[in-house]
């Protein structure tokens, strides 16, 4: 046994960083606030060689690949439905794209079996000391670890903790997004059809697994708002407002997000952490490095633990020595792919001039296979070390 280690998140690094961990003999937890693994959400992606080349390595590519999307075309549509912008299902779902919910069950299944997984609890207290953290848990539980690994997102609790408070690390860039489900109430195409305002954006696409079910996706320009994140009917509010006298699909959405019970709304973001390591406490994936939406967040924080893992295997116990290599090799990477995100709540709710603009020039077919080419250049941007991980051969993989 190589040692102790408490994950903190159960979306998509923290798993991640379990299989590799798992099977290379650490006694792994992975602690999750949620009651069981989170379902809904939008659909993530990932791009190029360097993203799958992981992916094969962890064994779980044949399985996403089985439950792969196909993509997802955007189609963005005047008052009367009149085509302005159709973008290919590469734009948005790269090389693979997934559900959320899919992929947090495959990267589950793959480390189950090597890793302990808590549900409905959550860190409250982190004491470091020279050998082991002692973590006390919501339900009262007091445990130690070798090690603590915060794979908590954006709000990281685990961040909060150890390296301070919040808004320290996270940048509001000027949107909102949120994403609901509802009734497939019309005959819809793959894909989603989206309608602008100046600064708004709100769209509609079906489910691909249930083509009974559609799903809601909006990005509003503001101001960072003043609201609290666990409450529901508040959001809802929020987001009627910033939709209010939108015309097109807008009043049934609207409607349906009244008695959705899977509504996620957070701001665009980005997280910037000046060390992404204190002690025997490391950040992995957004919680060290995040981009809400448009930064390739889910294809790097798979990477980044797939790093992660191999520099603590190869340290042989000298954590410092891991996490100093680990964000050495892995943070130019990272951030390189970060910025899109900056871009992202300004290509989907533009004002009108912007809105004319990107229509304008995302209608040219070169410039538009200029961008899906820059995009795999980012995510091939790093050289992938062997560390000795490689689990294609396992679970028929």
């Amino acid at each position: 046994m190589r040692g102790r280690v408490l994950i903190s998140g159960a979306s998509v690094a923290g798993p991640a960083l379990a299989c590799w961990l798992g099977r290379r003999g650490f006694e792994v937890t992975v602690v999750e606030i949620a009651p069981a693994l989170r379902t809904g959400g939008a659909a993530v992606d990932f791009r190029g060689d360097l993203h799958l080349s992981v992916l094969e390595r962890m064994g779980v590519l044949a399985d996403l690949r089985e439950v792969q999307t196909g993509g997802s075309p955007m189609t963005f549509v005047d008052d009367r439905e009149r085509t302005l912008l159709e973008l290919p299902a590469e734009f948005a779902g790269g090389d693979l794209e997934v559900l959320r919910e899919d992929l947090s069950r495959v990267l589950h299944a793959h480390s189950a079996d090597v890793a302990e997984y808590v549900f409905g609890d959550r860190v409250v207290d982190l004491v470091d000391g020279p050998d082991g953290v002692d973590v006390t848990f919501a339900s009262g539980a007091q445990r130690s670890f070798d090690l603590v690994i915060g794979a908590d997102g954006v709000h990281s609790g685990v961040r909060r903790l150890v390296f301070g408070p919040e808004e320290r690390f996270v940048s509001h860039l000027g949107y909102y997004v949120a994403t609901w489900g509802l009734p497939n109430y019309r005959a819809l195409p793959p894909g989603s059809l989206g309608h602008n305002r100046p600064d708004r954006l709100i769209s509609v696409g079906v489910d691909r697994r249930d083509p009974a079910r559609a799903g809601a996706f909006a990005v509003f320009k503001s101001p960072r708002l003043d609201y609290d994140r666990h409450d529901v009917d508040q959001q809802r509010r929020l987001i009627a407002k910033a939709f209010a006298g939108v015309g097109w699909e807008a009043p049934r959405l609207l409607a349906a997000l009244e008695s959705a019970d899977d509504l996620f709304f957070d701001s665009i973001n980005r997280v910037d952490v000046e060390s992404w390591s204190r002690g025997r406490v490391a950040l992995v994936g957004d919680a060290a490095c995040g981009a809400t939406l448009g930064g390739m967040g889910t294809g790097s924080a798979i990477v980044a633990s797939y790093v992660l893992a191999g520099e603590l295997v190869a340290a042989d116990g000298d954590h410092r020595a891991a996490f100093a290599r680990y964000e050495s090799r892995f943070r130019g990477y990272a951030q390189g792919c970060q910025v899109g995100g900056d871009r992202a709540g300004k290509f989907l709710a533009p004002g009108r001039f912007g809105g004319w603009m990107r229509n304008l020039m995302m209608g040219n077919e070169f410039l538009l296979n200029r961008m899906l080419q820059l995009g795999k250049d980012v995510t091939g941007d790093l050289e992938l070390p062997d560390y000795e991980l490689n689990f294609a051969t396992r679970r028929g993989a």
